[in-house]
């Protein structure tokens, strides 16, 4: 049983496939083109990095953390860093068109794969969610512009209204109007004007359905994304944030700035979530391998200048957005819009809700592309119902798995809130980083070849255990005292992490083990724990509810197994 739960899929079995169109590319009856090289990774990278997070989350996560939020943006971008030559490292082993998940198949065996896979799902389900919303922000955004205004209460979610509503009124009873902020008024809005049935009211985000519909029904008939079309993407969002950050700078107040920390690092750690849900996707370039003229050498560049880009981009664009307003004033779902018509250039916000609409949509469809093309893959392995890997005769698209994945986006989008989204998607992200690091450091050692790339090796015998007592010592007291509140329970991921460096600090003594995998591995299950014991109760129901679906249909009817049987 143990045995048979680890079964690896054979590097030559999943040659044998891509050549067969059996991958989780896109479905295709012959070989790739190779023609991506390292200019065109890096925007791919781009494309796929700056989009719903620079355009939304970066408010939230500025609200919470104030001007200090580009700390967290430097030492997110770090932790991506790692994790992105850990995907380098299996792109050179493995160089097919693949995610973590045909890696992990590859490497740690079949139950992996289905937790990675499973897990992948709901990056892009639940991600896909968040940036419907965040379009719908914009779109009605831009409808104001020409004097176009749908209800309230066809523009958010109930939760929102609801919490907005008594909000005002919490504050309005205690005289604080001046606490009252323009979003409030919104969701009040939409609370006291929608209508209803019995105690019921009908509220919900009619946008962000729409706009998954079109994109799912474009999906559906075989868009696909070519490297013009990517490239022109890019250029017209980096053209729109340099714009912003040139702009922007003249209607800095200083002042603003202080204090730069005005929730201290804990205020600062809250917008984890939101910074780390804008850097999602650009792992999505490791799917291109069979795509690349040498993914062993240019996969690695790709990612590293990509995050090393965004990075910069994200920073200047935080500080211009908290310079611009007060940081109380940014939780909303589209800053960049918001802060220059606080300042009286609504033309520019206009503008900018165009090109975020626009920009939005386009991740919307690289992401919706790609996840029927996870469902399609683990289907042909026999671990989901072969419906999933229906190709539609017309269109050469998996046709049943576009279906349902539109279904599984665009009604949660109708109903769920933006913050509650983002979290569970940086959970998700950050726990597929984990075992993709974690996998390196269980790759069997290679000689390094010319032409292929491969993690530098520094030996973390001594380093990972002297960081670890080191930090032990300098947080003992805050750590023991965190423990002793009255939620205490709250904290336990915290003390898995702790756990967990433990025993990483005793394998990297005794194993000799890679000082960079090591790093990432810790770094990616730190942020994790400060994502809320809520968001990892339920995580791990989604996880545990894949492991039912796996236990009682993908380990009986695995292709694999059948095989080995």
């Amino acid at each position: 049983m143990s045995k048979s739960l680890f079964r690896r899929k054979s590097l030559v079995k999943i040659l044998a496939d891509v050549q067969s169109g059996f991958s989780d590319s896109e479905h295709s009856g012959t070989h790739l083109k190779k023609e991506l090289r390292v200019k065109d990774l890096t925007l791919m990278g781009i494309a796929a990095v700056v989009g719903a997070g620079i355009f939304s989350t970066i408010g939230t996560a500025s609200f919470n953390g104030g001007p200090g939020v580009t700390i967290l943006f430097i030492l997110t971008a770090i932790t991506c860093g790692f994790s992105a030559l850990c995907y380098a490292e299996f792109a050179s082993r493995i160089p097919v068109a693949g995610s973590a998940y045909t890696y992990a198949y590859a490497s740690f065996g079949e139950l992996i794969a289905w937790i990675i896979g499973w897990d992948l799902l709901m990056e892009y389900a639940i991600g896909n969610i968040a940036v419907a919303i965040s379009w719908s922000e914009y779109f009605v955004n831009l409808l104001e512009g020409f004097h176009i205004h749908m209800p309230r209460y066809l523009t958010m979610d109930y939760f929102s209204a609801f919490k907005g509503s008594e909000a005002v009124q919490q504050l309005t009873a205690s005289g604080k109007l001046v606490e009252i902020t323009e979003r409030m008024k919104a969701e009040a809005l939409a609370w006291n004007t929608a209508p209803g049935i019995g105690g019921i009211k009908l509220i919900a985000n009619l946008p962000a359905l729409v706009i998954v519909v079109l994109i799912t029904y474009l999906v559906y008939i075989g868009i696909r994304e070519t490297k013009k079309v990517t490239n022109a993407m890019v250029l017209l969002k980096v053209g729109v944030v340099i714009a912003v950050i040139a702009l922007g700078f003249f209607y800095v107040t200083p002042a603003n700035w202080h204090p730069f920390m005005p929730n201290g690092f804990s205020g600062v750690m809250k917008g984890v979530s939101g910074v780390f849900f804008a850097y999602i996707g650009f792992d999505a370039i490791s799917t291109t391998a069979e795509e690349c003229e040498n993914p062993q050498r240019d996969l690695p560049k790709g990612m590293i200048y990509s995050l090393i880009i965004c990075t910069v981009l994200y920073i200047l664009i935080a500080l211009v957005l908290t310079g611009m307003v007060n940081y109380k004033e940014l939780q909303v779902g589209d800053p960049l819009a918001f802060v220059f018509a606080r300042v009286g250039l609504t033309n520019i916000s206009y503008v900018i809700s165009i090109s975020a609409v626009i920009a939005t949509a386009s991740v919307l469809l690289i992401f919706q592309m790609g996840q029927p093309r996870i469902w399609m893959s683990m289907s042909r392995d026999g671990l989901l119902p072969k419906a999933f890997s229906r190709i539609h005769p017309k269109y050469q698209t998996p046709s049943f798995a576009t279906i349902v994945t539109g279904f599984v986006v665009a009604i949660p989008a109708l109903f769920m809130n933006l913050t509650e989204v983002t979290d569970l998607t940086s959970i998700g992200t950050l726990f597929a980083f984990v075992l993709v690091c974690g996998g390196v450091l269980l790759l069997p050692k290679t000689v390094a070849v010319k032409g292929k790339f491969s993690i530098p090796y520094i030996n973390a015998k001594w380093i990972v255990p002297v960081l670890f007592v080191a930090g032990m010592a300098f947080f003992w007291k805050p750590m023991t005292g965190m423990f002793a509140e009255e939620n205490s329970h709250e904290k336990f991921p915290f003390m898995l992490f702790i756990l967990l460096t433990a025993a990483i600090a005793v394998l990297s003594f005794v194993k000799n083990l890679s000082l960079i995998p090591v790093l990432g591995l810790l770094s990616c299950f730190y942020l994790m724990t400060e994502l809320g014991y809520t968001n990892w109760l339920r995580f791990l129901i989604w996880l545990l509810i894949g492991l039912v679906i796996y236990f009682t249909y993908g380990y009986k009817n695995s292709k694999l197994g059948k095989e080995t049987a």
